[in-house]
């Protein structure tokens, strides 16, 4: 066995057992050396007649969490042909047990698939997510998991990439054995070696067939399956590769059904979509990153929370909290208030239990750690209170007087404001070292982002424990200079002017959409306002209108709003919807409305193309992300890329804003287009500085820094 393997992967003979154990912190990676390390411990255990069975196991915190994505997409050399860890597992002499614990994922789940048994951890989790990367499983997951629960639900688990409970999975078939949470799991494995070490003929997903016949009984569920995927999946092609290859199983020999999956594999792995996934997967772990404070950073521990504000915003944020386990209060002052917000939290888990995606006794368990309260002294005595009524300042003012009146020293108050100065409510206590921005995104309990935002007084670790909260409860956490909506909204408001501006111009909501739902959003812009409701946005221009004298308003935008038209809760908006249906339905009653409004404002209407309508909207936004670059207001353009993928559903396989930016046609292509519309429209376009600067340079958006830091 080579030098570097024997560090990554042990071999040792327990009694007769051979415990082959991979060792390659943190999550045991199959980076190189450790596929080979694989093959020469299964190699020695088959030549050794002391060794009658094998045990594979993960050392640390898990089994194998996957392939080392940093290989995908570069010039590594290929696996030689018949020493795969699979292929060497595949003609074993000996039985091979894969123990699982933490995670046994990708590459590392099917490791375990072309072992002749499992084991796992009650705790353990399962699953094949390269689809989420853009590619699909490469050795064999695609072949061998359809043989053991039949291709529906290894379609289904292929497809969505998720991860299977080892709880699942033992009711699958694809765990043998269930190992009670807190044993041994090493000995538990030893044990069940040794019961089966003389079993012969050893089971082999290869030479399975039975479960396949599903497919001849149902012919059509790969069509069936496809139809499914297809609003989701629109624009990609790894999951309809997915699909494919599980329909190889089911029709090729084993063979020739994993020599396909590999060109398949090989088709994907530089495909635009792959690349775009990649840099999103790592995005996601650099916006963690924080340069201006110590990653050691002691951190305030929270063991119970309080939200302040039972609506909408707040009830969510309090499900957030309880999916995870936390303690929470709810704070209401009026009763009625509180009870409406329960009623809406309990209505939620209630849809969902419906829909078959949680239980009745989860729902009852979660529902049990939001206490509900109607007085600021019932959360006195908690770690951290969020804030989260409504976006006007003297109301937020007061709210955290009182909390700086009654919160214990050292009780962290953030506040879930979109957009107002976070100074603001920190100037409204005597600690605003204690004082920072947790911005949730709609629907609070759904939406992943978590924007942490600094104040200008904000203590590091009060900083620093809120992205790790974020982390805590699900969230995916990214840092933001504070100012007038912060990263996230600020950047997102440029996008929201000009699709205002183009219904002035001639434009139709349904227009607009289809072509932002084509280019992947799973719902246009104009239907997600009036899935919100219009009057959150009117609120938030009257208030910019009220301090900027130079703001540009939006005439029709207010109209509709003043007419009553607040979404879907009034049955219309830019669209209208039908009784108990929430289907936007283009309106011709509003469409004439719009056209009349302009003819009075001397607004000349004319057409879009589909490119202009998709570049105006998302080069805007661009264009001041470059602004919030330059001011120092964010790390990097990937965390802005987070945002957007997080926050508002930029779609994902496009990799985000400004990575997509990057990819069509480069900086100095934006940057033309920006200063043609500023001849054209005047100021709101004229061109960032940064991004003029990096368009001179032929410098890319991933290559570039910020100015200054935040």
């Amino acid at each position: 066995m080579a030098e570097g393997a024997r560090e990554l992967v042990r071999y040792e003979n327990v009694d007769g057992v051979g415990v082959i154990t991979i060792d390659n912190p943190p999550v045991n990676a199959l980076s190189p050396g450790v596929p080979e390390g694989i093959v020469a411990a299964v190699e020695r255990g088959n030549a050794d007649p002391a060794i009658r069975a094998m045990v594979m196991i993960g050392a640390g915190r898990t089994f194998i969490a996957g392939a080392d994505i940093r290989q995908f997409g570069t010039n590594r050399p290929p696996p030689i042909e018949g020493r795969r860890p699979h292929q060497i597992l595949d003609r074993s002499e000996k039985p091979v047990v894969a123990a699982i614990h933490g995670y046994a994922l990708g590459g590392g789940f099917e490791l375990a698939l072309a072992s002749n048994y499992r084991v796992a951890l009650a705790s353990a989790k399962v699953g094949l997510p390269e689809v989420l990367i853009g590619i699909l499983p490469g050795s064999g997951g695609t072949q061998r998991l359809p043989r053991l629960v039949g291709p529906k639900a290894a379609m289904e688990i292929i497809v969505s990439g998720r991860h299977v409970s080892a709880e699942e999975a033992h009711r699958l078939g694809i765990i043998d054995e269930l190992v009670p949470e807190g044993a041994d799991l090493r000995a538990a494995a030893i044990a069940f070696a040794r019961r089966i070490a003389d079993h012969r003929p050893l089971p082999r997903l290869r030479e399975r067939d039975d479960k396949l016949a599903e497919a001849k009984a149902d012919p059509g569920m790969f069509e069936a399956m496809r139809r499914s995927i297809a609003r989701r999946a629109r624009g990609q092609k790894a999951p309809y590769h997915c699909i494919q290859s599980v329909e190889n199983a089911c029709a090729l020999p084993f063979d020739e059904g994993v020599r396909r999956e590999r060109e398949l594999f090989d088709e994907l792995e530089n495909s635009d979509e792959a690349r775009a996934l990649r840099y999103a997967f790592f995005a996601e772990r650099e916006v963690a990153r924080l340069p201006d404070i110590p990653r050691d950073i002691p951190l305030r521990p929270i063991k119970n929370a309080a939200i302040v504000g039972a609506g909408t915003m707040g009830g969510g944020i309090a499900m957030s909290f309880a999916e995870f386990g936390f303690p929470v209060r709810l704070l209401e002052v009026s009763q009625e208030a509180l009870d409406r917000g329960l009623a809406r939290i309990r209505a939620n888990y209630e849809t969902r239990v419906r829909r078959g995606s949680l239980s009745e006794a989860e729902m009852n368990r979660r529902l049990a750690l939001i206490q509900p309260v109607t007085s600021y002294a019932d959360i006195k005595d908690c770690d951290v209170v969020i804030e989260a009524v409504f976006e006007r300042i003297p109301v937020k003012e007061e709210v955290f007087k009182k909390l700086d009146e009654v919160m214990k020293p050292g009780a962290l108050l953030y506040t879930n404001t979109s957009g107002i100065d976070i100074d603001i409510m920190a100037n409204a206590t005597r600690r605003p070292q204690d004082v920072a921005g947790t911005h949730f995104f709609a629907p609070a309990n759904v939406m992943k982002l978590f924007e942490v935002v600094k104040g200008t007084k904000s203590a590091p670790d009060t900083l620093a424990t809120a992205m790790d909260l974020g982390r805590k409860i699900g969230k995916i956490s990214a840092m933001a200079g504070n100012g007038d909506g912060f990263v996230a909204n600020r950047s997102r408001t440029p996008f929201g002017t000009e699709m205002n501006i183009m219904i002035e111009e001639g434009a139709l909501p349904e227009q607009i959409d289809k072509i932002m739902v084509d280019f992947g959003y799973p719902i246009g812009p104009f239907a997600t306002a009036d899935l919100s409701g219009l009057d959150i946005g009117y609120d938030s221009r009257q208030r910019r209108a009220a301090q900027d004298p130079n703001y540009r308003k939006m005439p029709i935008a207010d109209m509709v709003v003043e007419m009553g038209r607040l979404g879907q809760k009034t049955g219309a908006g830019w669209f209208k919807y039908e009784p108990g249906d929430r289907t936007p339905h283009p309106d011709p009653e509003l469409a004439r409305l719009i056209k009349q409004k302009a003819l009075e404002l001397g607004i000349p209407q004319r057409e879009f193309s589909d490119d202009e309508i998709l570049r105006r909207l998302l080069f805007a936004s661009v264009n001041e992300a470059c602004r919030i670059l330059d001011e120092g207001k964010a790390y990097r353009s990937s965390d802005i890329d987070v945002m957007w993928l997080n926050g508002f559903n930029f779609p994902r396989y496009r990799g985000g804003l400004m990575y997509w930016a990057d990819t069509i046609g480069g900086l100095a292509e934006v940057y033309r287009q920006i200063q043609a519309w500023h001849q054209q429209y005047g100021a709101r376009w004229a061109p960032s500085p940064y991004l003029r600067r990096l368009a001179e340079t032929g410098t890319s958006f991933r290559d570039a820094k910020p100015s200054r830091p935040m």
